[in-house]
């Protein structure tokens, strides 16, 4: 076949540059026999014009605040990616090029955040990263709007993502492309790499529409280039996105996948697979490039790409420069802008968390939640979120923080910022109702950096948060998602709505810590303890129902949520013959069968396990004197699924849980008929005790010294 080349002689070094890229990939993926040459070997000319034109960053100093942020959604093309940053100058030598996809190496099959320098995001699912690319530009005009001063500029700086056919047909990317053009991102930039190509087939078989109409309706400034090998178009395009100040930008690339293949150029069999060797050669033949040796690079080439080190220094000493005197001249913001930009608390936070009086009547933990979540954003400046157009019932709005919204606002007029209209400063996020989106954008909020993002929806509606949810906990990233309605005990709703595997589900992700607090008070410590959480996202499960307010009188406090459980009351008789394990919604009714079976000679003690995987971590000592190996009558209460409790129960514990859907009916009518009530509680405990009696040996009287725990 002909292979059209780019405009320009032989000796052009864009085009030297250009084919650098290409075929850094194709080495790579040869050499490891794996991974995706198509888009890279299409797509180099954008990324070449973008990473040395546009792109403003510092490979030298990766984590510099205000440079660019570049997101390579279509993560399966990551080889290009690893060799922007290794020609760069990024901490990435060209010996992990060469280990592509083994063991141990930093170049992984797709981007992971925090494994190799300058990987903004973790990519691969499609969809995920265009999604994460817009709240990491709805995190920059949130805090260009909060902390920018006439005269100095801190944060103003781009979003650009890489995307492809398949991130575009992914729902994900429709619910937050709407929203993004909603809330007018104009500092947020898609390249879209146009080649109608997928895995399996051309688009042709399954994406038709017309994806620039589909974006203009979103409110999003379209521009299109005819051919992905013309670099003065692609220089065009990119500045035309750059000086939009409204919407943001799609730049429709129409590229080639497997360009410069004589076999497989435009063709899906480029897409998932190596070349193969036979076919590596042609294509170099075929694009001018030496066959020896792998992996080239041409000395002009590089010094083309180093030069990114120069200018990012520069850059930075520049921006560095407007901080010394934002510093001088705003002291107090200053402050505050340091430290929320290095992820830290301020003095005193804590202080602000409510102690709730003993109250039989008590609250839902919902409730709780909502006092706790206000009472922490009045001394916590980077809370920010919303939910999925459920304020009114997950009660996640900030009282007087103002609505992030698009309207006519000047980021330097600062009158009535605080408790007034805020403008895009404004705390509250509406998600609408896209509770994937809203993960996803939580994520890209959290990588960017300068804010704790905070997301609420129904538990039962946290299937549709799973994907983003695994690549939070995968990257480490510190998001809190706050689920409420959390059990069959909501009642009316039906089994539509009242969550049943969605706990055992949540507590199977890796690195994700789950709290269900049981009273008000143990909401208060779960919300102490997911902002102390390290590199983990969080989920807080809350009760719509209201819960008694316990009385810590003669019970453990509620500080042992951060152990993840604890002993909430011993055995009045003695050693105690049976545990009952409880959370949430189900401690209550654990307490008050206790005190029925104490009244019959049966001496329980009772657990809270709020956190499973806070309460793994803790010493083994610990674990033993709440749950002591000698102790096997184990009762666990929880109206959820019951997988996953044999961890706690031991050979001869029992589960009283819900291994079925619910049903539509009052609450209260809902827990009778599964068996949530003290008598069927009492009823399965001398089953499985076989009735009153003394009890079966001595248990510590305290607990194991062991320091505060920090999460």
């Amino acid at each position: 076949m002909t292979i059209e080349l780019n405009p320009g002689s032989a000796g052009n070094l864009d085009q030297l540059c250009i084919n650098t890229l290409r075929f850094l990939a194709v080495d790579a993926i040869q050499e490891a026999n794996s991974g995706h040459p198509g888009m890279p070997m299409g797509a180099a000319p954008m990324a070449y014009l973008l990473w040395t034109r546009f792109l403003r960053h510092n490979p030298a100093s990766p984590g510099w605040f205000d440079r660019d942020r570049f997101v390579l959604s279509a993560g399966h093309g990551s080889m290009l990616l690893y060799s922007l940053l290794h020609l760069t100058g990024y901490d990435l030598p060209l010996s992990e090029l060469k280990r592509f996809r083994q063991w141990g190496s930093r170049t992984p099959g797709h981007p992971e955040r925090g494994l190799t320098p300058g990987v903004e995001l973790t990519t691969g699912p499609l969809g995920q990263g265009f999604a994460g690319a817009v709240g990491m530009a709805i995190a920059e005009s949130h805090l260009a709007a909060r902390y920018n001063r006439p005269g100095f500029t801190l944060v103003d700086h781009f979003t650009y993502a890489l995307v492809g056919d398949g991130d575009l047909m992914e729902g994900v990317a429709a619910e937050a492309a709407s929203l993004a053009g909603h809330l007018r991102l104009a500092k947020l930039i898609c390249l879209y790499d146009d080649n109608r190509i997928t895995l399996a087939a051309a688009t042709d078989l399954s994406f038709t529409e017309d994806r620039g109409a589909r974006f203009r309706a979103y409110g999003w400034q379209v521009l299109e280039v005819a051919d992905g090998n013309d670099p003065e178009a692609i220089g065009w395009a990119l500045e035309e996105a750059r000086a939009e100040k409204e919407r943001p930008s799609l730049v429709m690339v129409r590229t080639r996948i497997g360009f410069g293949s004589p076999q497989k150029q435009d063709s899906f069999e480029a897409h998932g697979a190596p070349l193969g060797v036979e076919e590596v050669r042609r294509t170099k033949d075929a694009l001018g490039w030496p066959q020896e040796p792998q992996f080239h690079i041409p000395p002009e080439a590089l010094a083309r790409f180093r030069e990114a080190l120069v200018k990012g220094a520069v850059e930075e000493r520049a921006w560095e420069s407007v901080m010394a005197g934002y510093d001088a001249a705003y002291p107090a913001e200053s402050a505050e802008l340091t430290q929320v930009l290095a992820g830290e608390l301020p003095q005193g936070w804590q202080e602000a968390l409510p102690e709730f009086p003993a109250d039989a009547k008590g609250m839902a933990t919902r409730v709780a939640s909502a006092k706790v979540l206000n009472a922490l954003a009045q001394r916590v400046p980077q809370l920010f979120g919303g939910s999925a157009d459920l304020n009114p019932s997950t009660l996640t709005a900030l009282a007087g923080k103002g609505d992030f919204q698009p309207e006519s606002f000047d980021p330097l007029d600062r009158q009535g910022a605080v408790g007034g209209a805020w403008g895009r400063a404004g705390a509250n996020l509406h998600f609408g109702v896209r509770e994937h989106a809203m993960g996803a954008i939580l994520n890209g909020m959290a990588a960017h950096g300068g804010t704790l993002p905070y997301g609420a929806t129904f538990l039962t509606f946290s299937d549709y948060l799973r994907p983003v949810l695994r690549l939070a906990a995968l990257s480490r990233l510190k998001v809190i998602h706050i689920f409420t309605h959390d059990s069959i005990a909501l009642g009316e709703d039906g089994p539509t709505h009242q969550p049943v595997e969605q706990l055992a589900s949540l507590r199977a992700i890796p690195r994700l810590v789950v709290f269900r607090p049981g009273d008000a008070n143990e909401c208060v410590e779960a919300w102490r303890a997911a902002l102390q959480v390290e590199g983990r996202p969080v989920a807080l499960v809350l009760s719509r129902q209201a819960l008694p307010t316990l009385d810590r009188g003669e019970l453990g406090a509620a500080a042992g949520v951060l152990r993840g459980g604890y002993v909430l009351a011993e055995a009045r008789q003695g050693a105690p013959r049976l545990i009952l394990i409880a959370t949430g919604s189900e401690l209550s009714l654990a307490l008050a069968a206790r005190n029925s079976l104490e009244e019959r000679g049966l001496a329980v003690r009772v657990v809270s396990l709020p956190s499973w995987e806070l309460f793994d971590e803790q010493p083994q000592e610990y674990r033993d004197f709440v749950l002591p190996p000698t102790m096997t009558a184990r009762l666990a209460i929880e109206a959820g699924a019951t997988q996953g409790w044999h961890r706690y129960l031991g050979s001869g514990g029992i589960v009283l849980g819900v291994d079925d859907f619910g049903a539509s009916a009052p609450g209260e009518v809902v827990l009778r008929e599964y068996g949530f009530t003290v008598d069927h509680v009492c009823g399965m405990a001398l089953q499985l005790t076989g009735g009153a009696g003394p009890g079966l040996g001595a248990a510590p009287e305290k607990p194991p010294e062991a320091p505060s725990p920090k999460p």
